[in-house]
């Protein structure tokens, strides 16, 4: 009987793995509006998290202590106080402004030193709040005597306290944080005195740790000086030389003899000039210039002259004879003689003092010519002089830099040239700085919604739902026909075939399902001369059941709608008869046609197979042929088969129909249906020898 059939051109049929290829489709990646979905599903995610959040800071708030915070404002410039030209703690500032400077000081200021001089100002170690010394602390024995208070409440303001810097200023801001307002001033005050302290302290023990290095230096400065002199001193008599005035006594005298020499060499030549002309007029030695400048000379020659004039007066009054006229001319006579004499004297005076001149420049001449060989012998000597002594200055120079500098340093010691000061005192604040409820409201609530959103995500994809038509289409490698919205929640699961469309469905969903039917029969898929009626299988993951048997009788009624006879197959129901009435499974076995166990539903063009009697399990190979010769018998009578494949990775009893029918369209829920149940159900179309030719899809938010 087998061999009567037609024999069924399977290259009309999409098998496993002769589908489009799926680059044809979008990828799985997740948009804006799977995204929108994912939270509106999830939303009491989102919304408990935030709630719970928020109850919980809130609590927070309002059990926490409040806290204040003071600030105190100390501005600290890079340049220092310029006390004195040579200062231990030299003022430079660096290339960015001094701010490097400035920033290091940010730790200073927190630094253990400052922290505990500002705890010993202000007796903190007896403050519970600081010392750890609480009720807690004491129950648990962490206060017990061994505790290092000092330790503890160290570590207590250290928690409390900031320190910060403003960007582009000097200025640096203590803040500490106290139960009490004034607390919190009073400590930020004490830090910033004591910072100050601490500073001026630093400055002055750096001044006195250079002072004590100095003048401990001084006693061995003094030593070498000594020594210095010493050297010079004992060779200065080891090479018999005097000093006077800084100079060699021998040097003085050789440069005071060279200058007598040099005046009594002058004055010679000048004597033996005046002789040489004396010598050379002994005619008219009235004509030289010593006679020219002698009074006697001159008052000799003023005589003669009137003489002169005298006995030319009496020669022409009274003649030669006249004794006026004789004694005139014997007066005339003994002038000229005395000049006579007087010259004679001029010019051996003359000579006699060039000859002393003389004599005293030979005198000189030999005393410098010994003085010059005793020169000789001193220069040798003198070059090591000269090294001794300049060894003694560069020895005083040192120790008197050090004893200078000693005398500074120990100037400095009481001298503060920090430039550093508070401009700000801290003052005890009007208002809580912590806990600051409103912002931690604020914060939780939308934190929560930021955690509540991760959450839901995670939730998400830890466990993905079908989320868009694209991710649909790629994950199945089909077209997604349409999408449905969800339709009545009602109890029912079905409704009568033949219902009115405005009753049964909407106006969109039936226009939905219409452009699927016309879209599944108009892919060309399906020749014009194929011998079997057209036939749509429906399936889906099995928690989708009522969804899929729903959008199955959609399918149907929207054919009986247009005018078309429709075979409604359901493989998954009974009925809920015990005594189930033959159906689709007996066909498949060939013990029943399906005319004889199909029937019209009242009112309406769909004829009914249900799912029939389960007794015995058939062969596949005998399945697949009886179901080729229904649906080929089913082309007489209806224009449509439309077949409720249930759940295929559970029903193995629909794989004939699987290998049979056109179309198998698989059913899911948006935001609502597992991936990993998708992905199964195609798996198992796949094991059955096909893939899924398309989807429809049911928001459930429409």
């Amino acid at each position: 009987m087998l061999s009567s059939l037609p024999v069924v051109p399977q290259q009309y049929f999409p098998e496993a793995g002769s589908v489009e290829p799926a680059g044809s489709y979008a990828p799985s990646t997740v948009e804006l509006g799977d995204l929108k979905r994912i939270l509106v599903r999830r939303r009491l995610w989102i919304i408990g998290t935030a709630v719970l959040l928020t109850l919980a800071t809130l609590l927070y708030g309002l059990l926490t202590p409040a806290l204040y915070s003071s600030v105190a404002e100390i501005i600290i410039d890079p340049q220092d106080l310029q006390v004195v030209t040579n200062d231990v703690n030299p003022s430079r500032i660096s290339p960015d402004g001094g701010i490097t400077q400035v920033e290091s000081q940010v730790s200073v200021v927190q630094s253990t030193g400052v922290l505990l001089r500002a705890i010993a100002a202000t007796k903190l170690t007896e403050d519970p709040e600081f010392n750890g010394q609480g009720m807690l602390s004491r129950v648990l024995g962490s206060g017990s005597a061994a505790t290092d208070r000092t330790v503890a409440t160290l570590d207590g303001l250290r928690r409390r306290l900031a320190v910060k810097r403003a960007d582009k200023v000097l200025v640096l801001d203590v803040i500490v944080t106290a139960k009490s307002a004034a607390k919190a001033a009073l400590l930020a005050n004490a830090i910033a005195q004591a910072y100050l302290a601490d500073q001026a302290s630093a400055r002055a023990q750096a001044a006195t740790d250079a002072s004590k290095a100095i003048t401990a230096r001084l006693d061995e400065q003094r030593k070498r000086v000594q020594q210095a002199e010493n050297a010079v001193e004992a060779y200065k008599s080891a090479n018999n030389m005097v000093m006077a005035a800084g100079n060699l006594v021998s040097d003085q005298e050789l440069t005071e003899l060279n200058t007598q020499l040099s005046a009594a060499q002058s004055r010679t030549a000048t004597l033996k000039a005046q002789v040489d002309q004396m010598r050379k007029q002994s005619g008219t030695p009235d004509g030289t210039s010593e006679a020219m400048r002698s009074s006697v000379i001159s008052s000799l020659r003023s005589q003669e002259a009137t003489l002169v004039d005298q006995v030319s007066q009496l020669g022409t009054e009274l003649g030669p004879r006249h004794p006026s006229m004789i004694a005139a001319q014997q007066q005339l006579h003994d002038t000229r003689q005395l000049i006579a004499r007087e010259l004679g004297r001029i010019q051996t005076a003359a000579e006699t003092d060039y000859e002393r001149a003389l004599a005293n420049q030979q005198a000189l001449e030999a005393k410098v010519a010994g003085l010059k060989n005793k020169s000789l012998d001193t220069d040798q000597a003198s070059v090591r002089l000269r090294e001794l002594q300049r060894d003694l200055e560069a020895v005083r120079s040192v120790y008197a830099t050090y004893l200078q500098r000693a005398q500074e340093t120990r100037e400095q010691i009481n001298v503060d040239s920090t430039n550093a000061r508070v401009i700000s005192d801290a003052m005890p604040a009007q208002k809580k700085s912590w806990p600051p409820l409103g912002l931690l409201l604020f914060g939780a609530m939308f934190g929560g919604l930021g955690l509540g959103t991760g959450l839901a995500l995670i939730a998400e994809y830890s466990s993905p739902t079908v989320l868009s038509s694209a991710q649909m289409q790629f994950t199945i490698d089909a077209p997604v026909l349409g999408i449905l919205p969800a339709g009545e929640k009602a109890g029912r699961r079905w409704w009568r075939f033949g219902t009115s469309p405005a009753v049964a469905t909407s106006q969109k969903t039936d226009a939905v399902v219409g452009l699927a039917l016309r879209r599944m029969f108009s892919s060309g898929r399906r020749p014009p001369d194929w011998p079997l009626v057209p036939s749509i299988l429906v399936t889906s993951p099995p928690e989708d059941g009522q969804q899929r048997n729903r959008i199955a009788r959609l399918l149907a009624n929207a054919a009986a709608a247009r005018g078309s006879r429709v075979l409604f197959v359901d493989t998954n129901a009974s009925n809920g008869q015990k005594d189930p009435q033959p159906g689709i499974l007996d066909v498949l076995r060939g013990e029943y046609a399906f005319e004889a166990v199909s029937r019209y539903a009242p009112g309406s063009n769909v004829a009914l197979l249900g799912r029939g009697r389960p007794k015995a399990i058939f062969q596949e190979a005998h399945g697949v042929y009886f179901a080729q010769h229904m649906l080929a018998q089913a082309s007489r009578s209806f224009e449509l088969v439309v077949v409720d494949g249930g759940a295929l990775a559970e029903n193995l009893n629909a794989s004939p129909l699987v290998a049979m029918v056109d179309e198998i369209v698989l059913v899911a829920r948006l935001n609502a249906t597992p991936m990993r149940d998708v992905k199964a159900t195609v798996q198992a179309i796949s094991v059955m020898g096909r893939v899924p030719t398309g989807a429809l899809l049911v928001d459930e938010a429409a």
